[in-house]
């Protein structure tokens, strides 16, 4: 049985062209490293590639740079995708979708699709509840960082 792809939906008082950039280019001033990183005792920020084929890393002290996924659609402001598998090998990625609709003027309404959740087998119906509060969180952190940024 396949398990309907998670959605989620935030607004941000940007517009979409600088919502997108901080999604992307920004990621490393927002994302939750100290508890959403494969080695958050030494990562010192991520990293998200703006091209397709482009890679989505975390980079530590030591300069090591750990695989989180790799971008599949880049289309500034309005989408982006990516192959998301942090920690794990990349043919267990699930596909990210990730779009920026302008919302009045100057907010935007993003919204996180994941999706593939049977990359996991037995464990997808667990793996899906634990992303449902982590995209939560993640995505307050975004909303706060928007926030900052509008001011």
């Amino acid at each position: 049985m396949e398990l309907e792809p998670l959605v989620k939906t935030v607004h941000v008082p940007l517009a979409p062209p600088a919502a997108f950039a901080l999604f992307t280019a920004e990621m490393g001033a927002w994302w939750p490293l100290a508890t959403h990183a494969i080695a958050p005792e030494d990562v010192e920020t991520c990293v998200f590639e703006g091209f397709v084929g482009g890679r989505i890393f975390e980079r530590t002290a030591d300069g090591r740079e750990l695989p989180w996924g790799s971008v599949t659609a880049w289309q500034p402001p309005e989408r982006v995708a990516f192959r998301w598998y942090p920690g794990r090998e990349a043919d267990t990625g699930q596909e990210v979708e990730v779009s920026f609709a302008a919302d009045g003027e100057g907010a935007t309404t993003v919204r996180l699709e994941h999706r593939d959740w049977h990359v996991f087998g037995d464990k997808a119906a667990e793996m899906r509840s634990s992303y449902d509060g982590g995209w939560d969180g993640v995505l307050e952190l975004y909303r706060g960082a928007a926030a900052v940024e509008h001011v």
